[in-house]
């Protein structure tokens, strides 16, 4: 499903999470919890918002454990581990949403 980074970010809301639930084992409550916390850092733009997520999810599968092929965050841990990506790379936020991400992931 997941055609390219462009494509991604335009998806509906439902076939957006979707993706992140195949590729990140992430569930529709946590998706809106992340969703959620990055509107409050400032994020208003839904690409950026979304580029941002997705950045988030890759950072979460690098630094994280999986178990069944899902993230386990438990008590309070995905907010520490926003509060992480947050500090590392949030900075790198740029108008341009759609190769933000790609850069990302060759750094």
């Amino acid at each position: 499903m997941l055609v390219d980074m462009e494509e991604t970010l335009h998806l509906t809301d439902h076939s957006f999470i979707n993706v992140c639930n195949e590729k990140f084992g992430i569930n529709r409550g946590v998706y809106n919890t992340i969703d959620a916390w990055f509107y409050k850092q400032g994020i208003n733009n839904i690409l950026e918002r979304r580029n941002s997520i997705l950045s988030f999810l890759e950072f979460i599968k690098r630094t994280s454990e999986f178990k069944n092929n899902r993230c386990k965050f438990g008590p309070g841990g995905l907010v520490i581990k926003l509060e992480e990506y947050h500090s590392q790379y949030l900075p790198l936020v740029s108008d341009n949403a759609f190769t933000k991400y790609e850069r990302w992931l060759r750094t």
